[in-house]
């Protein structure tokens, strides 16, 4: 533990009070760079969370070694190389330096897990661990996307191309159309599509709580009331305070100034060959009920 700074080490000084039930957990999923660390503060503004960071990240948490960046599995795997360490995860027995380095709770009844890299995982997940709240996190891709590259990250497309189970049961239809990617732009676009269209056409309405970043940002007055409502819990305006400290910041729009009229144009034909078109397009707001549809279609299916 030598050269870790005493911050993540006190928050790895904790009481779960949780009893080991998954049920006492909220799953919290969403792209890297689409917000899920603000909207976790937002959730856990009164510090009443014991809180959980990027528990599935294969090359920091070595109960997660065998899972992939991205891991897809089918709601009826059964495999305990990978239900062990969810339920570790999920039940509250994990503890290590990297998923308590932003844990400030000492003693708490309930686990705040937030996660970028889970969004495949999401249908396992309900079916192997019923009953836990879970919430998918939106924003707008060419947001995503310019902030990741602007970071240097590079993309797990061909990485997640390779599970022909993933591609067997959702991307068929567009698989030429993805190993055709052209750039560093357009797979990360790509992969923007694949991980919010999966758990889009996993879940029913009322079955995931959706949010979206935008909404939090021009209209917090009625995104924050909905998760909260979700989460069947009370909250005061204080929560209102830790929205506004990014909303000052933020800018729904921002990366305008990144991408050109061709690349936006590219990425809603990219949206289309998934129809989230419906939900993202050359505007900066997101049209929820373009979700929703996604989700109806995928319950029909």
């Amino acid at each position: 533990m030598s050269g870790v700074p005493l911050s993540r080490l006190l928050g790895m000084v904790h009481v779960d009070l949780a009893n080991g039930d998954h049920r006492n957990a909220v799953f919290l999923a969403g792209s890297g760079r689409s917000g899920t660390t603000w909207v976790s503060e937002i959730i856990n503004y009164r510090n009443e969370y014991r809180f959980i960071f990027e528990p599935f990240h294969p090359g920091k948490v070595r109960v997660c070694k065998n899972f992939r960046r991205k891991q897809y599995l089918r709601p009826d795997d059964r495999r305990e190389e990978y239900l062990g360490p969810a339920r570790k995860i999920l039940t509250g027995g994990i503890r290590s330096t990297w998923t308590d380095r932003f844990n400030g709770r000492f003693a708490a009844r309930r686990r705040l897990i937030k996660d970028i890299r889970a969004n495949l995982l999401l249908g396992w997940m309900r079916e192997n661990f019923p009953g836990m709240p879970m919430i998918l996190l939106l924003r707008h891709p060419c947001a995503v996307v310019t902030s990741r590259l602007a970071l240097g990250w590079r993309d797990n497309l061909w990485e997640t191309m390779e599970q022909r189970e993933l591609v067997e049961d959702f991307l068929l239809p567009v698989e030429t159309d993805i190993r055709a990617a052209r750039d560093a732009f357009e797979r990360h676009v790509f992969s923007w599509c694949i991980e919010n269209y999966v758990p889009l056409k996993q879940f029913g309405p009322g079955e995931i709580q959706l949010s979206f970043y935008e909404n939090f940002l021009a209209h917090p007055e009625d995104e924050i009331p909905r998760l909260f409502d979700f989460l069947d819990e009370d909250f005061d305006a204080r929560v209102y305070s830790k929205a506004s400290r990014k909303g000052e910041k933020g800018s729904v729009d921002a990366w305008r100034r990144c991408v050109s009229g061709s690349r936006l144009e590219r990425t809603v034909e990219i949206l289309a060959l998934f129809g989230l078109d419906r939900v993202y397009g050359e505007g900066a707001m997101p049209d929820p009920s373009g979700a929703h549809a996604l989700m109806m279609d995928g319950v029909k299916r």
